[in-house]
């Protein structure tokens, strides 16, 4: 267990000198290490002390999470807002966050004040001193949506630096594969149908020195009414998406980036996602909802990463 979902780290070497005991120490250390950085369920991580902070003082943090932060803004930047680590408020106020689940749906007024306290432009920057501001103190930052890659991004840099050759490195879902499997193949990764039943492979994505990472909202919903209420929250309206976009995938060569443009990609929808995704050159595949079943569509940055039939 690790961030609040599970990892999975699979090593491939004929290499009898290779000490495993101490890469899983070593990878657990980084794991607790970052969770300590950037986590909103330890009281007293450095990202919850940035959130407790009620001022708009500058507050000096550690390169990793000036890193994140500042890489969130970018997508923000990217993606006119679609990405925003100051969303979470709104997503605890229609019943997706860690509060209990309540199915109610916010009145106008509530959720225009929420919004008020919400926007990735209101985190300020001071590279040279590694510092940020909050220029409304009660913003609140929530990296679940880019810190998962991040680590797998770190975890596979360690690999790296000892020389392991072939490695699958997993974070809820947001992989790194490089080299080869066990079975001399580039790493075998399934792309999951948009079905809310069952667990089954729409697509096979073969992995090679690439990162990968999927964003959906067919199992996380709640319906009242007869009208369904995704947990993918638009920053822009407060509201969950109402598109037919049902999963995204995305890969590039940073895990973290890849982990927040395929959230990014899920509130923007299938059409500004792929139009976005061809300006950016960025590998893009789809599972949109249509009357007869789910449509994929894929651009040509990723049609070459799909495995044979």
């Amino acid at each position: 267990m690790t961030m609040g979902t599970t990892y999975s780290i699979k090593l491939i070497s004929d290499d009898n000198n290779i000490d495993k005991n101490k890469i899983h120490t070593d990878i657990d250390f980084i794991l607790a290490d970052v969770n300590q950085s950037m986590s909103t369920y330890i009281a007293d991580s450095e990202l919850s002390l940035v959130n407790q902070t009620s001022v708009s003082d500058w507050q000096h943090i550690s390169d990793d999470l000036f890193d994140v932060i500042e890489h969130a803004n970018d997508v923000s930047l990217i993606t006119n807002g679609a990405f925003d680590v100051t969303v979470g408020p709104l997503v605890n106020l229609w019943g997706f966050g860690p509060d209990p689940f309540t199915q109610e749906i916010p009145n106008e007024s509530i959720l225009e004040a929420t919004k008020q306290h919400t926007g990735y432009k209101k985190i300020l920057f001071n590279k040279s001193s590694l510092s940020i501001a909050k220029s409304d103190p009660d913003i609140y930052i929530d990296l679940s949506g880019i810190a998962k890659g991040f680590a797998v991004d770190k975890i596979a840099l360690y690999l790296d630096k000892n020389n392991i050759q072939n490695y699958l490195v997993e974070i809820g879902g947001e992989l790194v594969g490089k080299g080869l499997n066990a079975d001399n193949l580039p790493w075998q990764i399934g792309i999951e149908q948009a079905n809310s039943f069952e667990r089954s492979v729409q697509n096979i994505v073969k992995l090679d020195n690439m990162a990968m990472a999927t964003s959906g909202d067919y199992r996380n919903y709640f319906e009242k009414d007869g009208v369904r209420y995704s947990h993918t929250i638009d920053p822009v309206t407060g509201k969950p998406i109402i598109h037919n976009l049902a999963s995204v995938t995305v890969l590039h060569n940073s895990a973290m980036h890849a982990d927040a443009m395929a959230t990014a990609f899920m509130v923007m929808g299938t059409e500004k996602t792929h139009l976005l995704a061809k300006k950016l050159e960025i590998a893009v595949y789809t599972l949109s909802k249509t009357d007869d079943g789910f449509e994929e569509k894929y651009n040509q940055h990723f049609k070459s990463y799909l495995s044979a039939p």
